[in-house]
């Protein structure tokens, strides 16, 4: 039953950053509200990153960052960084489907080099905070850094903002 409502959130929540990562052009990649935050392709790059956690994070009851290979791929375009998208959502998605639920209760640790990052805690709280909040909280970035640099937002949850002052007029 946990399994159906992560897989239900999942789906939603997957086609909302497809959503955002696909209105992404190409002239946006290289902006950066400020010099110390990731660039609009950083950023992009890193929400496309996180669905390559999922099995790592299903799988295994231990997560070393320290062995993690991070493969951001070609982010000089926005297609790219979409394709790592597709990639990765396609195996998270494999990763929930063969999950077993009797381990969603497993103490799971992040670690690099036996440095605790996290404090443990059950999979199943790690995958809502780690995961899925994770990718709300930078698809939030996302959107103010789309904005700021004079892009169109896709509407994730409801009317976007310029869509509400459209249907005013």
């Amino acid at each position: 039953m946990i399994k159906q409502a992560l897989m239900g959130e999942f789906m939603h929540e997957m086609e909302n950053t497809r959503k955002l990562l696909t209105a992404i052009p190409d002239s946006a990649l290289e902006y950066r509200p400020q010099p110390h935050l990731w660039s609009v392709g950083q950023l992009a790059s890193h929400i496309a990153e996180v669905y390559n956690w999922y099995d790592a994070t299903f799988n295994q009851d231990n997560f070393d960052m320290s062995t993690y290979q991070y493969d951001k791929g070609d982010i000089s375009k926005a297609s790219n960084i979409l394709a790592k998208f597709e990639e990765n959502a396609a195996k998270a998605q494999a990763a929930i489907e063969n999950s077993d639920e009797s381990q969603y209760m497993n103490t799971w640790t992040m670690h690099i080099g036996g440095n605790p990052l996290m404090p443990p805690m059950p999979k199943v709280q790690v995958v809502r905070g780690f995961l899925y909040n994770h990718l709300y909280h930078h698809r939030g970035e996302m959107i103010a850094h789309l904005r700021a640099s004079g892009n169109v937002v896709p509407s994730l949850y409801g009317p976007t903002y310029e869509m509400s002052q459209e249907m005013a007029q």
